[in-house]
């Protein structure tokens, strides 16, 4: 299983890219995984929902398994926040798990800026983020190889090479 992720300030496109990214590695015949790293609280469940009931009631994990998906909710309940390295063991066998967030990881990541978004480069402030290039709206002097943000074929052939698919 091979990891790479892509960091960026909120609002660069992050998200928008890796929506076009997975069905180009997938046409590859590349079984492709996601983890996205959330910086506030967020619930994939509804309150009065069963599932919502029983996890407010104080169970630990809560498994909802249905003829299309299955999804396991677990609460923390004052545990540390778990490592990407502890939640990449929990994927079922795939080629490949993209990450969004987790900055500050070693794995390698694409940066990706949008200059509308009116923020500055993480590269190379962003020590220890492990950036290996920039998906970006505009070009910029940097020793990293630079990629068309508009251009997402151009990122899965990127991606594949520095990975050796």
């Amino acid at each position: 299983m091979k990891v790479f992720g892509f960091t960026g300030y909120s609002g660069a496109g992050k998200t928008t890219l890796i929506e076009q990214l997975i069905p180009r590695f997938v046409s590859k015949g590349i079984k492709v995984s996601l983890i996205k790293h959330a910086h506030h609280h967020f619930d994939i469940d509804k309150p009065g929902k069963d599932s919502y009931r029983h996890r407010e009631a104080g169970a630990s994990e809560v498994m909802l398994v249905s003829d299309q998906r299955w999804v396991l909710m677990h609460e923390l309940r004052q545990e540390p926040e778990p490592l990407l390295e502890d939640q990449l063991t929990r994927f079922s066998p795939c080629d490949l798990v993209l990450v969004e967030g987790y900055k500050v990881t070693g794995i390698p990541k694409i940066e990706v800026h949008r200059s509308a978004n009116g923020k500055p480069l993480l590269y190379p402030e962003a020590e220890g983020r492990n950036i290996v290039a920039l998906a970006s709206d505009t070009r910029f002097d940097l020793p990293l190889p630079w990629l068309d943000l508009n251009d997402p074929d151009a990122v899965v052939a990127f991606i594949l090479n520095y990975l050796e698919f």
